[in-house]
């Protein structure tokens, strides 16, 4: 956290200096990858921090974990650290997940409280801007992380009136459920993607396994949509952190008869899992 205090302050001072904006003085201390003394992925939180790089070539951060994980951020919620803010299944996590989220932790991550947030968007007339709009500009213009982004972006809709909780700008719901499982995130995969051990723990379920990288994530169907999407984090060799999504619910009440329905089922998989 205080890296990451620290890179921001520094970017901020050369703002003062330049009038740049807040991504164009980033970006010109941001040391460009490749080189001299530079890793070939440089984090986003601090470049002196080189980001993680998961064996399927995707960059992580592990930076950005870490200082989303001191803030205060739910646990299931650290893998989205460093998520860029824009699309569609990052929305659904914030707009599913904003409600754990305390003022305090959002202050503290942010610089703002959501009160000051409201104003400072108020005035730029977000209420007329998209989703998508609101946290890109939050990035780029004031520094803000991109789950944080997210999270303040979904705060701001809600007390506005523009979405419900759960709710998607664009009109449908999300939903998500999370757990620690004391098994290897290999075996948390085959749970959901072997059909004789789904159906220990999701019987009759309208759910086809559309993508699976083990130990990492599973994507879903959900009768016969594109829905469910399941993150697997390793906290260590028989340890893995579920978090779960169900996305693409056409209202309130079917996002919380969801919502409770997975709480249930994340409970007895564990219990398969662990038994």
């Amino acid at each position: 956290m205080t890296s990451n205090k620290s890179f921001k302050s520094r970017v901020r001072t050369r703002m003062a200096k330049t009038g740049e904006s807040y991504s164009a003085a980033r970006r010109n201390l941001v040391p460009r990858p490749g080189a001299p003394g530079v890793p070939a992925v440089a984090s986003e939180t601090d470049p002196g921090v080189p980001a993680a790089v998961p064996a399927s070539g995707e960059p992580g951060n592990l930076a950005g974990e870490a200082a989303v994980l001191a803030a205060g951020v739910p646990a299931d919620l650290a893998s989205e650290a460093a998520v860029p803010p824009a699309g569609p299944a990052e929305e659904a996590a914030a707009a599913s997940h904003e409600e754990t989220v305390s003022g305090d932790a959002m202050a503290a991550a942010t610089g703002r409280s959501r009160g000051d947030w409201f104003a400072l968007l108020d005035g730029w007339g977000a209420v007329d801007r998209s989703h998508g709009e609101i946290a890109r500009w939050l990035v780029e213009e004031h520094g803000v992380a991109g789950w944080w982004a997210q999270s303040v972006t979904v705060a701001y809709e809600q007390a506005r009136g523009l979405r419900l909780p759960g709710q998607r700008r664009g009109g449908d719901f999300s939903v998500g459920a999370s757990k620690t499982v004391a098994v290897p995130a290999e075996r948390v995969t085959a749970a959901f993607t072997d059909e004789a051990l789904r159906a220990r723990w999701l019987p009759e379920a309208p759910f086809r396994v559309r993508t699976a990288r083990p130990g990492r994530s599973v994507t879903a169907d959900w009768e016969g949509r594109a829905a469910v999407t399941v993150h697997l984090v390793a906290k260590g060799p028989d340890r893995t952190q579920i978090s779960l999504q169900h996305g693409k619910l056409p209202d309130a009440g079917s996002a919380a008869a969801m919502k409770a329905f997975w709480r249930e089922r994340v409970t007895v998989l564990k219990q398969v899992l662990e038994g």
